[in-house]
């Protein structure tokens, strides 16, 4: 049967995912050799970066195509008002079915406060698998993932091991919620194979995102090994000269990892617990990529594979995340594949993830919406300016109260450039005692050790930077509603 003239989008977003997670990223220690055939086969985004630390804003982010400020949601537990306009229901407007599997993370994602699940707009999406995640100490009644468990009489278990705390063996691959996700977006396919229509499908991967709990077998590789994983980025004394509350999230106050009682191994076992979670994310592309083959639709389907935001695994003594902008934090994976249409090449190019929903559309033949802030990619896929070719002056990123442990409430926005990067803390508005900032030279520190924020030396390229912050701040004013008239 023909395939559709327009271009079917498979969209993988993982949660939780730093850059380096993957061989194509320079990660010696992963197995993932099917994303890393992904990226060889499309444009691999060198420098990437989200707009928020956190789930909820930077999914309302990218999937709306504007900043946090704009959308309105700007911390997790907070609703996306109904008036946003999501590029899946632009797409289904224009003729797109449209389909999801996993999270989405867009509205209050606690069953004491959506207590059958999260509450929707219209997001555009027909078939609508939803599972936030799978923690067993609180699933909704609704989630699919464990109605799919309990229909072959299976129970959600995770079991921990005695070497660190912090880590549990969850299901055997073949039961993990990322399977789970994949095999939906499978069956989505197939479906879709014997339909002219074009389609649209998000598969929304939980996993890295903690608890730490990856399959038994694909951890034991990593146990094996174990002496040779890399120690977390920390330089004792490092956090003396940064915020206070970096303080604390060392020992334990955001994560509930405290990195000063650890031991080295401990560290690398919870490395090696992240890298298993992405090596079964890997394989679970690949079983996606292997469908699109075998429905003959992998020439007319654009492939994505990213991330919604990073994890600081022990980087400067902080697990987790929140108001935390170290490029471990805002620096993800992404890849942008289909040969067909775009020649394989890698760029350096500063991109953003609001840069993703113009860029859709335009891949769609669909006119940009005049509320998007992000620019798109497309003259990139296609090839321009080669490997250093421009796109941006630089990136930005909004944190705004946006988790709940935080006593101080940190308003935070960032600036990064090529080379160097800018964090300025807003807190003294909120009355607290405390504020400052960060300033990193990221050619000649480019694990963001030493703080030369309040360095006399550099006063004056601080100030070029807040000057440059204070743009990009106006620049997220909300375009809408569109002017009308001259008067």
């Amino acid at each position: 049967m023909s395939q559709p003239t327009r271009p079917n989008i498979l969209w993988i977003c993982t949660d939780q995912q730093r850059h380096d997670t993957l061989g194509c990223y320079g990660n010696p220690y992963v197995h993932s050799p099917r994303i890393d055939s992904l990226a060889r086969n499309g444009l691999l985004f060198e420098n990437a970066f989200c707009q928020s630390t956190v789930c909820s804003p930077s999914r309302a982010s990218f999937l709306t195509g504007r900043y946090p400020r704009a959308t309105r949601c700007r911390q997790n537990g907070q609703a996306i008002p109904d008036d946003e306009i999501l590029v899946t229901r632009l797409l289904a407007d224009a003729g797109y079915f449209c389909g999801l599997s996993g999270k989405l993370h867009l509205s209050p994602c606690h069953p004491k406060v959506a207590p059958i699940r999260e509450r929707r707009i219209n997001d555009g999406y027909t078939c609508f698998h939803w599972s936030h995640h799978h923690y067993a100490s609180n699933p909704w009644p609704s989630d699919e993932y464990y109605l799919w468990l309990a229909s072959q009489n299976i129970r959600y278990h995770a079991k921990p091991i005695p070497q660190c705390p912090h880590v549990t063996l969850s299901m055997p691959a073949e039961y993990h919620q990322t399977t789970w996700c994949a095999q939906k977006a499978i069956d989505f396919m197939q479906v879709a194979a014997e339909h002219k229509t074009p389609w649209f499908f998000s598969v929304n991967i939980f996993d890295p995102h903690h608890d730490f709990d990856p399959p038994e077998e694909l951890f034991n590789r990593y146990l094996k090994k174990l002496d040779q994983i890399p120690l977390p980025n920390y330089v004792p004394g490092e956090l003396d000269n940064k915020p206070p509350f970096q303080k604390v999230d060392h020992l334990g106050n955001n994560s509930d990892i405290d990195s000063t009682q650890m031991s080295p191994d401990e560290h690398r076992i919870i490395r090696a617990a992240y890298w298993a979670m992405c090596d079964l994310i890997d394989m679970q592309v690949g079983r996606m990529i292997d469908a699109l083959k075998q429905t003959n639709q992998l020439d007319n389907t654009i492939i994505i594979f990213m991330s919604d935001h990073g994890e600081m695994l022990g980087d400067h003594g902080i697990y987790l995340k929140g108001p935390h902008m170290y490029d471990p934090a805002v620096h993800i994976p992404l890849i942008i594949s289909n040969p067909k249409l775009f020649p394989a090449r890698r760029t350096a190019a500063l991109t953003e993830l609001t840069d993703l929903a113009p860029t859709i559309l335009e891949l769609a033949g669909l006119p940009i919406h005049p509320g998007m802030q992000g620019r798109s990619l497309l003259p990139l896929l296609r090839g321009g300016g080669g490997r250093t070719s421009s796109h941006r002056d630089d990136v930005y990123c909004e944190y705004y109260n946006a988790m709940t442990k935080h006593p101080e409430k940190p308003f935070a926005t960032m600036l990064r450039t090529a080379g160097e990067k800018l964090i300025r803390y807003h807190s003294l508005a909120q009355g607290v005692s405390w504020g400052g900032g960060e300033l990193y030279d990221l050619t000649n520190d480019p694990t963001e050790t030493r703080n030369l924020y309040a360095d006399p030396a550099f006063q004056s390229l601080k100030t070029r930077l807040l000057e440059r912050l204070c743009d990009r701040m106006a620049e997220t004013v909300d375009p809408l509603p569109l002017r009308q008239s001259s008067w």
